[in-house]
């Protein structure tokens, strides 16, 4: 579990390298807007979404996970490279469409694999691990980014070209982990589950309709604002690119840290409220946002905004695994479709809101959405499927 925690960092740090860099890059280079970048955001969530269903299903023999999670890899580095090269907005949308395909079929094998090496009461803090590797990485990258910006090494095309270096790093190390795992594994256990799975008829990991707690989950990614046009936003009140990048790498020491602390919260005081502090927190900030009204206060907002991620991202992963049962691959499939469907639907019409009205009304639709779906939250996790009354552990 420990060696993906690294292939994350690695790949974070490739991936990073380029992601703060697409608005100023969409909108100042190849000339589009506000809805290009929601549709990239969206688009590429959606796609992933779609990919992370079928790969979840397919993940549910132990044997596929190894490969899956090595082919998601590859896609992804050998893809983002060529966005240094396109002229024009929809070509960064298809090419970070395809990038998102390998982060669909990588996730839900690893999330699985992660959920079935750990026990139940320890979900918290190893997708906390997971997920705080991850930002590290997401710390490194922007760094790089920026000094070779600033030190007129490399213009913005040449960084992006150049995230292939680290890219290649993180399939090596992918490798190494799947054959460790491979090798660590009771093969004939494994084969056991796989002879298992295969004589039983595919059958959902959740019930239908889906249970009211990852209806809730699906709500907040529809709402909440997009990475991209909070980057967006942030350049609008007065932050330089370069310091967009820096400003990036700070955000992730602030998630990093925090997903440790929000897999422990969620280990002891229950995954539902510690997701429920993390959307009180999104609506505080994103409502700081639409009143800001130059950097400093961007600053300030966009780092405490790496919160949400630690106390949501980790509560999720754990209560979408006790959903799930005996169907992890699946249940994780089916978590990361639904989100990621979500997301697209919010990300255009955020988009469009930012872009043909204002930035301020585009962040107080979304505060809205996350103050009412705060309010529900208590109802929705008393339901049967909403995991009520956890069970905190010392």
């Amino acid at each position: 579990m420990k060696l993906f925690g690294f292939v994350s960092l690695l790949n974070d740090f490739a991936s990073e390298m380029i992601y703060p860099l697409l608005p100023a890059f969409v909108t100042g280079v190849l000339g589009g807007g506000a809805i290009s970048l929601g549709a990239l955001d969206g688009a590429a969530d959606f796609a992933a979404a779609l990919v992370k269903y079928r790969a979840g299903r397919l993940s549910d023999h132990p044997r596929r996970r190894g490969a899956l999670i090595v082919l998601g890899y590859l896609v992804a580095v050998v893809v983002r490279p060529v966005i240094a090269f396109t002229g024009a907005a929809w070509q960064v949308i298809g090419l970070r469409v395809t990038d998102r395909i390998g982060k669909g079929i990588r996730t839900p094998p690893r999330d699985a694999l992660i959920a079935d090496v750990t026990l139940p009461e320890l979900h918290g803090r190893a997708f906390g691990f997971q997920r705080g590797l991850d930002h590290a990485g997401a710390v490194l990258g922007p760094l790089l980014a920026w000094w070779l910006l600033s030190s007129h090494a490399l213009d913005i095309r040449g960084v992006i070209a150049a995230s292939i270096v680290p890219g290649v790093l993180v399939l090596v190390l992918a490798v190494w982990a799947v054959r460790a795992v491979d090798g660590g594994r009771d093969r004939t256990k494994a084969e056991e589950v796989d002879k298992a799975s295969n004589s039983v008829p595919p059958s959902p990991a959740f019930s239908r309709p889906l249970p009211p707690a990852l209806l809730a989950i699906s709500a907040f990614y529809l709402l909440r604002m997009p990475e991209t046009l909070i980057l967006l936003r942030t350049q609008d009140l007065g932050v330089a690119v370069t310091s967009v990048l820096l400003l990036w790498a700070a955000l992730h020491v602030v998630r990093s840290a925090s997903s440790f602390l929000g897999g422990v919260l969620s280990d002891r005081f229950g995954p539902q409220r510690t997701m429920w502090l993390g959307w009180v927190s999104y609506a505080a900030i994103a409502y700081g946002f639409a009143r800001a009204g130059g950097p400093r206060t961007a600053w300030v907002l966009f780092l405490v905004m790496g919160v949400v991620a630690g106390l949501t991202e980790s509560p999720e992963r754990a209560i979408v695994s006790r959903l799930a049962g005996g169907k992890q691959g699946t249940g994780f499939g089916v978590y990361h479709a639904a989100t990621g469907i979500a997301a697209l639907a919010g990300g255009v019409l955020l988009g469009v809101l930012y872009q043909w009205a204002s930035a301020r009304l585009a962040f107080s639709v979304s505060v809205a959405g996350a103050v009412a779906l705060a309010l529900m939250w208590p109802v929705v996790a008393s339901k049967r499927g909403g995991l009520a009354a956890p069970t905190p552990t010392p």
